[in-house]
């Protein structure tokens, strides 16, 4: 996940949300935010739908690749 560590943001995908089903949707995308400290420990720091930022263990995501126009509306949606 080195783009988030870039600054970029990324999107991710929750491929495993065992102990945090109240907090992650399975396959839902989420926009990760660049923490080098957070990335350090093995943890990687997302925006759920409320726009606030938690961390959870990197290996619950999987980085994703989207278009631009998806990117576009995602940041759109994001300024709400």
């Amino acid at each position: 996940m080195a783009a988030a560590l870039q600054g970029a943001p990324e999107y991710v995908v929750c491929v495993d949300n065992k102990g945090y089903s109240a907090s992650l949707e399975l396959h839902k995308i989420y926009r990760s935010v660049p923490d080098v400290d957070a990335a350090r420990d093995g943890d990687l720091r997302v925006v759920d739908e409320s726009g606030e930022d938690y961390l959870f263990p990197s290996r619950m995501f999987e980085a994703i690749n989207v278009p631009k126009r998806v990117h576009s509306a995602f940041q759109r949606a994001a300024s709400l």
